[in-house]
């Protein structure tokens, strides 16, 4: 097999995406320190919330300017990976991890707040996040967008902007927001993990390899211009590469149902750890509450009994 030195630094670290990551972050802990006491209503930055923001930064270079994101143009599997962390992992994570403050400020742009308040209504963000995922699979579609800079890069802003608005029901912490309790957060979950089968479950059962540029050698070359520089390939064609075939020794369908098994085990993982979050606060709450939701259910009856009286008077 070839080593995937061969592709050059730039292909392998994505400098430039560090760069941007690297200015992210400090423009996050200016606003978040330096900067928070020019505007109203802010709190303090917490240890939870920089660390969670971090670790949100960290894996989305992880993913897309690590080599994790070269060899997502080599292998399905590491691109279904990729699909598993940028949106069931990170997507949540940035949102918890800057303040709400901040949100508040997005929040207070009028025609943003309308739009974002129908987005992130239950029944909407569930279908846009499962929707665009399914599209976005579809070998036409995939294949596509793989030889499209512009359209790999709309497609992979508005799926990870979809995984948001599927997540704000279930975390966000902002007063007015659209938001789940108890329950009806674990319904929202199942239901997201039920209707994401058929996609995992398409790709995991069909018997042949559907997505071209993961198997044609030419559509292979053309898609590999997205994360490699155009002179390191134009250099590295009188190597005789001709396909994905040369830097791993998977098959093509091995590789693409093992993608599909590992997007569905990471997403039950990270599923099973959210409802069990849910479930234990859910539950320390009734218990904390249990008197008073005793006494009101009593206080209920009460009125009830006494406008039956009134009734039968």
């Amino acid at each position: 097999m070839m080593p995937l030195s061969i592709f050059g630094f730039r292909a392998l670290w994505s400098p430039w995406f560090l760069l941007i990551i690297l200015i992210g972050i400090a423009l996050y802990i200016f606003l978040a320190t330096k900067m928070r006491h020019r505007f109203e209503g802010t709190e303090s930055l917490t240890r939870k919330q920089f660390l969670l923001f971090l670790l949100s930064m960290v894996l989305l270079y992880a993913v897309k300017g690590s080599p994790v994101d070269l060899m997502g143009h080599i292998l399905f599997t590491m691109h279904m990976v990729q699909m598993a962390l940028l949106l069931l992992l990170v997507a949540p994570l940035l949102i918890i991890g800057i303040p709400n403050w901040m949100w508040k400020k997005v929040f207070d742009i009028k025609i943003l707040a309308r739009i974002i308040g129908v987005l992130t209504k239950p029944v909407i963000s569930l279908i846009i996040f499962i929707g665009m995922f399914s599209i976005y699979h579809i070998p036409i579609i995939l294949d596509s967008v793989k030889l499209s800079a512009p359209l790999h890069t709309i497609f992979t802003i508005t799926l990870f902007l979809a995984a948001m608005l599927f997540w704000w029901p279930v975390i966000n912490t902002l007063e007015g927001q659209p938001k789940l309790h108890g329950l009806k957060k674990i319904g929202y979950i199942i239901l997201s993990a039920i209707f994401i089968t058929p996609a995992c479950s398409l790709i995991i059962f069909v018997d042949v390899p559907v997505y071209e540029t993961y198997q044609s050698g030419e559509a292979w070359l053309k898609a590999m211009a997205l994360c490699v520089p155009a002179g390191t390939l134009a250099g590295l064609s009188g190597l005789g590469i001709s396909g994905p075939e040369l830097f791993t020794n998977m098959e093509t369908l091995t590789d693409q149902q093992l993608g599909g098994i590992l997007m569905k085990v990471i997403q039950e993982i990270v599923y099973v750890f959210v409802i069990g979050s849910v479930f234990i606060k859910w539950y320390k709450e009734e218990q904390d509450n249990a008197e008073e939701i005793t006494k009101k259910a009593l206080v209920d009856l009460e009125q009830q009994r006494l406008a039956l009286q009134e009734h039968q008077l």
